[in-house]
């Protein structure tokens, strides 16, 4: 009988340890798979933005942003200029088309489809307006390096797409419309 006891006992110390390293393992899978999750959003948004400063990087995840959401804020702006005039030239919306594919937004996801929506019919002014207030949060939630490059950027694509158009035979590039409209940006993102 003692020796039934024994073996019971040490079945029941195995089936324990065998217990608590599974749920040792499955927190250290968790933990895996969280840095995994953590290091795509990373990647995602260094491909997105075309940022290699790891710092910037690292705030953007740590506020929880996705390149999703950075796509869009990157590319409301340049949809609103295009527009400023009433009408989407070809060159207007190539130039948007190419900057768009640069940050990922690639033909058949979710967020080209969205954004051919805007190319082919002028979005509400309600968008810009939540552009401009969600610009002014995210900015003032960021360090000085991480913001000045987020406006260095949409500022330099903005102007790009501004100036796509071209004017009558290259001089005017920018129409009065576009130009409000870029002013309205840059003093959003001051």
């Amino acid at each position: 009988m003692m020796a039934t006891v024994k073996g019971d006992l040490q079945k029941s110390a195995k089936a324990m340890e065998e217990s608590f390293f599974a749920r040792e393992n499955e927190k250290l899978l968790r933990k895996l798979r969280q840095e995994a999750e953590l290091q795509k959003r990373r990647d995602a948004l260094k491909e997105t933005l075309q940022i290699k400063n790891e710092t910037i990087l690292d705030r953007l995840v740590e506020m929880d942003l996705c390149a999703e959401t950075i796509a869009a804020f990157t590319v409301i702006p340049l949809v609103e200029v295009a527009w400023a005039d009433g009408t989407m030239s070809s060159k207007e919306r190539a130039a948007i088309l190419n900057g768009a594919a640069e940050r990922g937004i690639l033909p058949g996801t979710t967020n080209y489809l969205l954004l051919e929506n805007w190319l082919n019919m002028k979005p509400e002014p309600k968008l810009f307006e939540v552009w401009q207030h969600y610009s002014r949060d995210l900015l003032t939630s960021l360090d000085a390096d991480t913001a000045s490059e987020l406006k260095a950027r949409t500022l330099s694509r903005t102007r790009a797409v501004a100036e796509a158009a071209g004017g009558f035979l290259g001089l005017n590039k920018i129409s009065d419309e576009e130009r409000a409209v870029l002013d309205i940006i840059e003093e959003t993102l001051s």
